[in-house]
């Protein structure tokens, strides 16, 4: 007789009546516990993109066969260069002609790209309807699935056409980090180094103990990894769920990342690249505010370049970035506000001298 499995660890997202389950383990996509207790519906759709579609949607599709009489799929280009209106209008396309009501439920079966958008969608088909997210990146697992936010991108600002819109549960099955690509798992690791630095030194302890079993994929790591990455963010998210101050923290790195997203076109370098180095960025410019000193950022910054993320960013010229940056969600009044280390262990959001962020982007850029 086989051994039962037993159940997943669960990350719980506390948001009152839009509270829900992270669940982070091993086989989750076939194990039928997983979508217990979902919204009742006569229909489900399956987003997820040509890269994820071929590797996991049938297993999806079989688990969720027992719940739903009709399940539809959608499949996505692939890329950053795509999170735009026009595939987001696919999605759309495949509710309406499959004749989908307000009680079909959404699987955003992908990277943080889909999860994305299909949240985008949930959020907007018939003003609302259930969705789910499966993350199959590490990105996706650690930060974007979780916390609620969706959108897409619009060629002056990323992420900057969304909405707030919490799914019914997150599940992340540590199995599909089996087939990532290398690059995708370092892009991952930047968010989850991010957490150290904000919120936990401890963590950060242990992933400078742990990055070289991070990089060969070990499942203890990678397991701890996710859930102490979803506690982190969990805990923010139930203080700020719309980002109206604490939650801003998490963007740390994301100011000059997105800049370097947008400057260099969306896909030329993926998110968590993008975000790595905008961390080392940040913790130049909490330096040169004195908040840290010249050590603490310099163990960050090579921890950054263990993962093999890059530590020097494009050549866009300052003006450039600037022009960049004060299209940001944080910007108030066209002022910048970046996210940083007010000490090791602790983030807090502030303005800074356009003078002084050229001295940082003079040092951190070629």
């Amino acid at each position: 007789m086989t051994a039962p499995h037993p159940e997943p660890p669960q990350v719980r997202i506390a948001l009152g009546d839009r509270s829900y389950d992270i669940l982070i383990g091993d086989g989750l996509l076939s194990r039928p516990s997983t979508w217990a207790g979902l919204p009742a519906a006569s229909s489900a759709l399956i987003v997820s993109n040509t890269t994820v579609a071929p590797l996991y949607a049938a297993r999806l599709r079989e688990a969720l066969a027992a719940r739903y009489r009709s399940i539809f799929e959608v499949v996505l280009p692939d890329g950053e260069a795509h999170k735009d209106w026009q595939t987001l209008n696919l999605v759309f396309d495949a509710l309406l002609s499959h004749g989908c009501d307000r009680k079909t439920v959404l699987f955003a079966l992908g990277g943080g790209v889909v999860g994305d958008m299909a949240g985008f969608a949930a959020a907007s088909y018939m003003r609302g309807v259930p969705f789910v997210q499966v993350p199959t990146t590490l990105l996706a697992q650690v930060d974007s699935s979780v916390g609620g936010k969706t959108a897409i991108n619009h060629p002056l600002g990323k992420n900057m056409i969304g909405a707030f819109y919490q799914p019914e549960r997150v599940v992340c099955d540590l199995d599909t980090l089996a087939t990532l690509p290398a690059r995708e798992l370092s892009a991952g690791l930047a968010e989850v180094i991010k957490y150290g630095p904000i919120a936990d030194l401890a963590f950060l302890d242990w992933i400078e103990a742990s990055i070289d079993a991070l990089m060969r994929r070990d499942r203890a790591a990678l397991a701890h990894a996710v859930r102490r990455s979803c506690e982190i963010k969990a805990e923010v998210v139930g203080q700020d769920e719309r980002e109206a101050g604490l939650r801003a923290i998490l963007n740390f790195g994301h100011t000059f990342g997105h800049a370097i997203e947008a400057g260099l076109g969306y896909g030329e370098w993926l998110h968590g690249e993008a975000v790595g180095c905008g961390m080392v960025m940040g913790l130049q410019l909490s330096r040169r505010l004195g908040l840290v000193d010249e050590a603490f950022a310099r163990r960050v910054t090579a921890l950054i370049a263990r993962a093999g993320l890059p530590v020097v960013g494009p050549a866009l010229g300052a003006d450039r970035y600037l022009e960049l940056m004060r299209v940001d969600k944080k910007a108030e009044g066209g002022q910048i506000r970046f996210v940083v280390i007010e000490a090791p262990g602790r983030a807090a959001v502030r303005g800074a001298p356009d003078d002084l962020v050229r001295q940082v982007l003079a040092d951190c850029t070629r």
